[in-house]
């Protein structure tokens, strides 16, 4: 957002590089993301299967998605308040800090919550191929072993944890707002 061409501090190549790059990442479904990784996976943490291993596919499969929404938050802040803020003498830090950042606060907290859902998914599918969790109750003891009733226990499980991270992040984004 700051580099952008109407931004703060205007970097035509930083914002070229840095778009092209989230948007790379943003196209491919995450459990394809995932199963790339591998390799990257094993080399930096060692193994490529475990709660561990899977943190790598999922902080670089959430991080572009959540750059998209805060960038779309601080896109939202309106270019009036941002002028009055550099009429009066502000830094561009306090711009940034003071401005921008509390004018989209609310929008980024509905954006956080998207996004935590969203990463709740990931962490399912990455138990899929040996991360644990959800995603392994579900593919080893309700899909392989054909017991519905444990389907139907994690997807019930999935729904009350989804709607309380929503409740809750509605809650803040009241609060903010």
């Amino acid at each position: 957002v700051l580099t952008k061409p109407k931004g703060l501090k205007p970097n035509k190549y930083v914002y070229s590089v840095v778009g092209f790059v989230v948007n790379i990442v943003r196209s491919f479904p995450f459990i394809i993301l995932l199963v790339a990784l591998i390799p990257f996976t094993r080399f930096l943490i060692g193994t490529s299967i475990g709660e561990t291993a899977a943190i790598v596919p999922i902080t670089i499969g959430a991080a572009p998605f959540i750059a998209r929404i805060i960038e779309n938050a601080l896109n939202e802040v309106d270019e009036g308040l941002i002028e009055a803020a550099k009429s009066f003498g502000a830094t561009k830090t306090q711009i940034i800090f003071k401005v921008m950042i509390k004018e989209a606060m609310p929008s980024i907290v509905s954006g956080i919550t998207l996004s935590i859902i969203s990463i709740l998914g990931y962490t399912a599918m990455a138990g899929t191929v040996g991360a644990g969790g959800l995603g392994k109750v579900a593919l080893v003891y309700g899909h392989q072993r054909f017991d519905t009733a444990v389907m139907i226990y994690v997807v019930i499980t999935l729904v009350i944890v989804v709607q309380a991270i929503q409740m809750l992040g509605d809650y803040a984004y009241k609060k903010l707002k």
